[in-house]
């Protein structure tokens, strides 16, 4: 299982909302996430910026099938206006961080 993690930003103002958003996020949209095979998904907040970490076995794979999901599309419309958003054009998906340590067991 590959690790990865994103960077995005909030625009200011909007942070107890997409706590709340995220409070309430839709079944259908974590099933999809699912079963594109992201697991451990997680995202972390400082100030504006928002961090996401994710694994999965295939990364191009997991990007095609969110892309392609009605509910991540949805989502991503939801979210659009209290967020800035980086798309890396050649994955169609937020610019990915690249890995500079690990600590294994």
């Amino acid at each position: 299982m590959s690790q990865y993690a994103w960077i995005l930003e909030l625009r200011p103002g909007y942070e107890d909302e997409y706590t709340k958003r995220h409070d309430e996020i839709w079944p259908e949209l974590v099933a999809e996430v699912k079963d594109a095979g992201v697991r451990n998904y997680s995202i972390f907040r400082h100030g504006l910026t928002l961090i996401g970490y994710f694994e999965t076995d295939d990364l191009e794979l997991a990007i095609e099938r969110m892309n392609e999901g009605e509910a991540n599309r949805r989502w991503d419309k939801f979210m659009a206006p209290i967020m800035k958003v980086e798309i890396d054009e050649a994955t169609n998906f937020p610019f990915l961080l690249p890995m500079v340590w690990r600590m294994q067991d």
